[in-house]
């Protein structure tokens, strides 16, 4: 396996007239989950050791996650890695290739980090899951489908504590000409038509070059959607579980329904105590 290399970019700091020196630039040569891993495993703790994290962001990045980007986003699979460690963990997007925009999907960002900071300790209670306590009111009980689910009684704090121990994240799609509006959504539906172009070898060989790329996008409404959001030009923020269906750690299906209740602001209503 080739060792990952990584370095502090001080270069940058000064290139932004940046002197704040509790800021730490460090650049990583991996995917995004690389990062993740090599962060929240202790490679962070070896680099800064004085330094522990206390929420993940992934992004903003440049281009649309939202519908089934789920599957294969770098940018969410980073942040649903930051999950597996334990850790709250935020990814955001631009719902745009070009840069127009882009300070629009980090001042949204920012809104929600400020808000998510509020409901966070200050240091990780799940780090690198210490233990696992799948008696916790968030966690499913399947196969058992249980009349009065643990967390009837308070269903926005089991959201908060399925948050706070990386068992939810938190996806945004920013529109590049968002209106300063939040809405709290669920995936929506988009289909990539033709995303597949190709070109023969020279000389009639039997190669070819493919190139991957939709030619159309179509858009099914859904109501609460991400996609259907950001097509209003609001800022779109989704719950989502970090470990699939049927794990023993996936989220109650049942309180997922109440992640898409909103409050002030149109945040989710659990994102405020």
């Amino acid at each position: 396996m080739t060792p990952l290399e990584w370095r502090f970019r001080n270069d940058l700091k000064e290139q932004w007239n940046v002197n704040d020196k509790d800021l730490h630039l460090i650049e990583l040569d991996g995917t995004p989950c690389d990062t993740m891993i090599v962060a929240l495993d202790r490679g962070l703790q070896h680099i800064l050791p004085d330094v522990v994290p206390r929420l993940v962001v992934s992004g903003v990045n440049l281009g649309p996650n939202m519908s089934q980007d789920s599957y294969h986003s770098g940018t969410m699979g980073a942040a649903r890695e930051a999950g597996l460690y334990g850790m709250p963990a935020i990814a955001s997007s631009l719902t745009s290739f070009e840069d127009e925009g882009m300070e629009s999907a980090v001042k949204a960002t920012v809104e929600v980090i400020e808000q998510a900071l509020e409901i966070l300790p200050v240091v990780p209670e799940n780090l690198r899951r210490p233990s696992v306590d799948l008696a916790k009111p968030h966690i499913s009980r399947w196969p058992i489908i249980e009349d009065e689910p643990a967390w009837s009684s308070n269903p926005a704090e089991a959201l908060r504590m399925a948050f706070r121990s990386g068992e939810l994240m938190l996806n945004i799609n920013t529109p590049p000409d968002w209106n300063g509006k939040f809405q709290t959504t669920r995936l929506g539906m988009r289909w990539y038509r033709d995303a597949i172009s190709f070109s023969e070898g020279k000389d009639n060989q039997k190669t070819a070059t493919f190139t991957i790329g939709a030619a159309s996008i179509d858009h099914t409404p859904v109501n609460n959607s991400d996609c259907d959001t950001v097509m209003v030009r609001q800022s779109s923020i989704s719950c989502l579980p970090t470990w699939p269906q049927t794990h023993p750690l996936a989220l109650d299906d049942r309180l997922l329904t109440w992640s898409l209740k909103s409050g002030e602001h149109n945040y989710p209503v659990w994102l405020k105590e």
